[in-house]
């Protein structure tokens, strides 16, 4: 029998985020706006539970909050150089590259949590996984030295993913 606070919070994590993304996407703080985003937090998760059989048990959430506090310093730095680059080479003179990232990663969120974070990151693209879930396509849009991107991706973000994900 699944205990009733289980059944109301199947992934209280992600009712967390669903009620502040709510919250954000309003722009203006009020107390039903707040309500509503939690009803929405709770109901969300709890409709779509049978779809997540496997899902991760094993999450640090201080880690996590050091991650995304990781990638918004990240977002911020790489738009800075994306419009420096923009703003100072030719296309003749970038050097855009596919880089192939080999992955340690075996669970499918924080594989998707990769994607998404080298997606967000202007200058750089998910762009494949292969069919067996280890290797991921990025491209960058400058990049002199693919190898060093693809080093900074593995050392920066996945294994910092790796220790969230235990």
């Amino acid at each position: 029998m699944m205990r009733p606070i289980r059944w109301l919070l199947p992934h209280p994590f992600l009712t967390l985020l669903l009620t502040v993304v709510w919250i954000l996407l309003q722009n203006e703080f009020s107390a039903g706006m707040a309500v509503f985003g939690l009803i929405l937090g709770i109901v969300i998760p709890v409709l779509t539970a049978r779809w997540w059989t496997d899902r991760p048990h094993h999450i640090r959430p201080m880690r996590m909050i050091a991650y995304v506090a990781l990638v918004l310093w990240d977002i911020i730095i790489a738009n800075i150089q994306v419009a420096w680059i923009i703003l100072t080479k030719s296309n003749a003179s970038m050097s855009p590259a596919w880089v192939v990232v080999p992955l340690d990663l075996k669970e499918p969120e924080a594989i998707s949590i990769l994607a998404g974070t080298i997606t967000l990151t202007p200058g750089t693209v998910s762009a494949d996984l292969s069919d067996n879930g280890r290797y991921l396509l990025v491209h960058a849009l400058d990049a002199t030295d693919p190898d060093a991107v693809r080093d900074d991706i593995k050392d920066r973000y996945e294994r910092r993913l790796k220790e969230i994900f235990l």
